[in-house]
């Protein structure tokens, strides 16, 4: 069993940055710090306490949102590394979502890189405190000043070093904290440093005094009155200043060497908001009404899981307690279903390995095994104090593979492995889409949704084959038109006859499929109306011209003949398909293809590579945002130009480019398109 800790001794810090800056390295010797791991891991030599994952261990990078914890003075860090690589923002928005602080680590000899600019974007959209972490200072030709002035010239914030790097020759020894003025180099307690940093000491400290007095009204006062703070006033206002969103700490230190990560521990202590400091607001499913969640231990129940695995052993929840105390068995109810969960006992975590606990208390990250029905973003509460609480906003896929199952026993697994494959990582997703008749599965790039394929094989046996989807077009027509058709059969017995003239209009984009009659008089009798539009309804899946689903067409019924002996059900139903399908073909038949809403966001040297290429796929550009160095490119561009962007645009900026995807509406394909798209629809109904 684990010690037990208050809400006041417990720090949740969520690691991001760009892949391969150090984040698991930082965990690693956070961890082996403080005695919980006996050797210090490294990422190369694949012995990680967070990357666990069969194909995190294969391509040595992090794949997956760990949750590891490390304690230090009788507190208590819970450490979220996420994954840098871009294609897994559902992993880093997860970990955001439940932290308190967003440390972002840098490669200090790389500087700012297209994984820093979205950690930084999506740590500002969730309103988190951010702190930064130079790590790989050990590494030559390091300029911690110029990382300072790009981190100033870059973002719009207040800047803070906290440490100045003590270098030996070119050797990163440890470092000046600026607070006490004392160097640590890893010998015991701080002493003096070097007299030739003397100035540059005094340089930086004087601006972290400047920037302490900012954090706090009343510091501020005093150091206008006297110009001084002692170093306790100087902790608080930065303690407030990083609180209150108003400063930006910047530490430094060498992970894989652990120079100067023990002290970043201590300032985690000492400086980063505890989960009191983070308010969320729930809803009263009973009274409606919104309850603001302290993270207080004796508020009202409410754990958020924000974080499931599955694997063949069963389900693992991980969640975040908003308010009140947990006991490992108890029973709670899930809100989203109003169903009572049992839980049978509790764990935190270290990466893989789980340590069993009796209680857990307001503001902590605790683990659940076998929650039966309990997904990712449920809360659970008292079955007398009903309480949701709403989930982060997930960005839309981008990247799909159409699925196809390789023998009989995989279609029977295909549905089961998709849905729980699903359910660990929110930013993969699944349909079937009815214009291809595929099922595709689609994610936030190739990488992203190539492992989530791997991993299905892995864990659930599941085999499948992959394919670029079919672009989902549809039928339409242009102008009106007007056919007849007559159905007339005879067997030798009862016959079959059916006559309908029918109209075919075009409706406006989106109003789908409209049916009329305009029959006077008698011509075809009441009964068989309906006859008509199911033969006509035949046609709306299959599609008349190129097999698409037809969309935005009015047929009308305006003339025809029956027998009184030979028409029946079967020979309206005839009798409406063809006629409806000859109207369509002289209606002005056309194709609309799907046309996406499209961001993309690149440094700004890439900007005229990225129009060029954007106009050669048809795309029409909105708008263009010069922000600090990037440049955002707003417009929309069909579908079957950007199946597989991501490619693309990684090739044309050298990987430093994201961007998102969301369906806008419908609109014809250019003329000379179509005889393409029906071309190629014919040949696959031949091979077929």
């Amino acid at each position: 069993m684990s010690k037990q800790y208050t809400t006041d001794t417990i720090r949740n810090i969520v690691l991001l940055g760009h892949s391969g800056c150090g984040k698991t390295s930082l965990a690693e010797a956070m961890v082996y710090n403080t005695g919980i791991s006996s050797r210090l891991g490294r990422v190369e030599d694949v012995n990680t306490i967070s990357d666990f994952d069969e194909e995190e261990i294969n391509r040595t990078m992090s794949l997956n949102l760990s949750i590891i914890h490390s304690e230090l003075k009788d507190h208590k860090i819970n450490i979220l590394d996420a994954p840098g690589y871009a294609d897994y923002q559902g992993e880093m928005l997860s970990g955001l979502h439940v932290a308190d602080t967003a440390v972002i680590v840098m490669d200090a000899s790389s500087g700012i890189e297209v994984g820093t600019q979205l950690a930084w974007q999506m740590a500002k959209e969730v309103d988190k405190p951010i702190a930064i972490f130079l790590n790989k200072m050990d590494r030559p030709n390091v300029n911690y000043q110029a990382i300072i002035t790009e981190l100033r010239d870059t973002f719009d914030a207040t800047f803070v070093p906290m440490g100045l790097p003590i270098r030996d020759d070119e050797t990163f020894v440890g470092l000046v904290d600026l607070i006490t003025q004392k160097a640590h180099t890893g010998t015991g307690k701080g002493g003096d440093y070097p007299v030739d940093m003397a100035e540059e000491v005094e340089s930086l400290r004087f601006e972290l005094v400047e920037f302490a007095a900012e954090g706090d009204d009343d510091l501020m006062n005093k150091y206008f009155d006297e110009e001084t703070l002692t170093e306790e006033e100087i902790a608080y206002g930065l303690r407030m200043g990083l609180r209150n969103r108003r400063v930006i700490p910047v530490f430094c230190g060498s992970a894989t060497e652990n120079i100067a990560v023990r002290s970043f521990m201590n300032e985690v202590i000492k400086m980063f908001p505890h989960p009191e400091s983070s308010e969320v607001t729930a809803t009263n499913t009973k009274s409606g009404e919104e309850e603001v969640l302290s993270n207080a231990d004796d508020g009202p129940f409410a754990a958020q899981v924000f974080k499931t695995v599955n694997d063949q052993y069963g389900r693992l929840s991980y969640m975040r307690i908003w308010s009140g105390t947990f006991s490992g068995d108890s029973r709670l109810t899930n809100t989203r279903i109003d169903r009572e969960e049992r839980i049978a006992g509790m764990f935190i975590s270290r990466g893989k390995e789980q340590v069993n606990i009796k209680t857990a208390f307001a503001g902590d990250i605790v683990g659940a095994v076998k929650l039966n029905e309990t997904k990712t973003g449920d809360v659970l509460s008292e079955k007398s104090h009903l309480l949701t609480i709403p989930i982060f906003d997930l960005p839309d896929p981008v990247y799909g593979v159409a699925v196809t199952p390789v023998t009989q026993a995989d279609s029977a697994k295909l549905g089961p492995s998709l849905t729980r494959i699903t359910e660990e990582d929110l930013t993969l997703k699944y349909r079937y889409e009815r214009a291809t008749r595929q099922t595709i599965f689609e994610g936030m790039g190739e990488t992203h949704v190539m492992i989530g394929v791997k991993r299905m094989q892995n864990r659930f046996g599941l085999n499948v084959e992959t394919a670029v989807p079919k672009v989902p077009y549809m039928e339409t027509i242009s102008k009106i038109g007007k056919a007849s058709y007559r159905h007339k059969k005879q067997s030798g017995g009862a016959g079959q006859f059916g006559e309908v003239h029918m109209r075919v209009e075009p409706l406006e984009r989106g109003e789908g499929f409209e049916y009329k009659s305009e029959i006077f008089g008698g011509s075809i009798s009441q009964p068989f109306l309906p006859s008509i539009e199911k033969g006509i309804r035949q046609i709306l899946e299959q599609g008349v011209i190129a097999s698409y689903p037809v969309v935005d067409v009015k047929a009308i019924v305006f003339d025809g003949k029956e027998h009184p002996v030979d028409s029946k059900d079967i020979a309206f139903q005839i009798a409406g398909r063809e006629a409806f399908k000859k109207a369509f073909k002289i209606a002005g038949p056309t194709i609309l293809e799907p046309i996406m809403e499209i961001a993309v966001t690149i440094p700004e040297e890439y900007t005229g590579d990225v129009t060029s290429d954007m106009s050669t796929k048809r795309g029409r550009m909105s708008g263009m945002d010069q922000v600090r160095g990037h440049t955002i490119i707003t417009g929309q561009i069909p579908l079957a130009e950007v199946q597989r962007y991501s490619t693309d645009l990684r090739s044309i900026t050298q990987g430093r480019g994201v961007y998102t995807l969301k369906l806008s509406h419908y609109e014809p394909v250019p003329s000379h398109v179509v005889s393409e798209i029906i071309a190629q629809a014919q040949k696959e109904k031949e091979n077929q």
